[in-house]
């Protein structure tokens, strides 16, 4: 982020904090990516999205709390990580075989972006959620380090570890059904 959009976070914080519903619509807008990579990272699509929401109410609620208004990424992150200690049924999900990634995809395409999610869900928690912040959510390396208040370089550090263990998974996974055809 530059500065002029640091400026428009701080104050759309503060004026949420005041009560603007239209100053937290703007932060829902330029944190929902972040929010929702790191649901995504753990459970389905379906309750990843439903959770996205659940967390932003709980910000909305809370949003008071906040003591640092230039830490609102980190601090809604933080939120997000610990969705399942706030709501028991939801507990760890892999992803299902009814969840399409993309209703415009093929089946053997969104079967693949399924095995994929699936991999990443199993990686490290580092790993997927950068993963999945920059693979799913679109995020530059610059983003999920200020999303989640790690270094740039730890990002980078985390997306090339990340890409390696998935690729080895993916490799390992091809193997493994390449084997099972031919028995």
């Amino acid at each position: 982020m530059n500065d002029s959009t640091h400026q428009d976070v701080l104050d759309w914080v503060i004026a949420a904090q005041n009560g603007s519903t239209e100053a937290f619509r703007h932060l829902h807008r330029r944190f929902v990516s972040s929010v929702h990579g790191v649901l995504l990272s753990r459970f389905r699509p379906s309750v990843a999205e439903e959770l996205t929401q659940e967390c932003f109410l709980i910000a909305f609620r809370k949003l008071k709390q906040l003591r640092d208004p230039r830490k609102l990424g980190p601090w809604i992150v933080a939120i997000a990580r610990r969705v399942d200690a706030v709501d028991e049924r939801h507990h760890y999900v892999a992803v299902g075989s009814e969840e399409i990634v993309d209703t415009h995809a093929t089946p053997e395409l969104a079967i693949d972006a399924m095995r994929v999610l699936g991999v990443i869900q199993s990686l490290p928690q580092a790993y997927r959620e950068t993963l999945v912040m920059r693979l799913v959510e679109g995020m530059s390396a610059f983003e999920i380090a200020e999303a989640t208040d790690l270094t740039p370089e730890s990002v980078r550090v985390n997306l090339h570890r990340g890409v390696r263990k998935l690729r080895d998974a993916l490799a390992l996974d091809l193997e493994i059904v390449g084997a099972r055809a031919h028995e």
